[in-house]
């Protein structure tokens, strides 16, 4: 019992340190830590389909501004988190630039890490 419940606090400690740290400062090492290889990214941004590989992804958050050097409001927030087992979700919401995006991260956990395995991610703003 006492695994199930540090594995929250274990996801939740990924997300801040690499996931949102990542995306904030353009990290493109920081999240490769935390995405399993071949993950897939799927939603809606301003209306229109989201879907990319991870490769896709990092070299968009590689070759962009990142929200640090562009002196907007960042915030990263943890809204839920449900483990079962190896599998677990979690539910935050991204600030950045001129977005707010809602997202769900699909995690799994392979070889004692958890990994997102799959991002969905809504642009809820308006």
């Amino acid at each position: 019992m006492e695994m199930l419940q540090k594995d929250p606090t274990t996801i939740s400690n990924a997300l801040e340190n690499l996931y949102f740290k990542g995306i904030y400062e353009g990290d493109v090492d920081a999240l490769s830590q935390i995405f399993n290889t071949g993950t897939l990214l799927f939603g809606d941004v301003k209306g229109d389909p989201y879907a990319k590989t991870l490769d896709q992804y990092l070299d968009g958050v590689k070759n962009r501004q990142s929200p640090k050097d562009s002196g907007k409001p960042f915030k990263g927030e943890v809204l839920n988190i449900k483990v079962v087992n190896s599998i677990a979700i979690a539910e935050v919401r991204v600030k950045m630039y001129d977005f707010i995006y809602h997202e769900f991260l699909s995690f799994h956990k392979l070889n004692g890490k958890w990994l997102i395995v799959n991002k969905m991610i809504s642009d809820v703003n308006g």
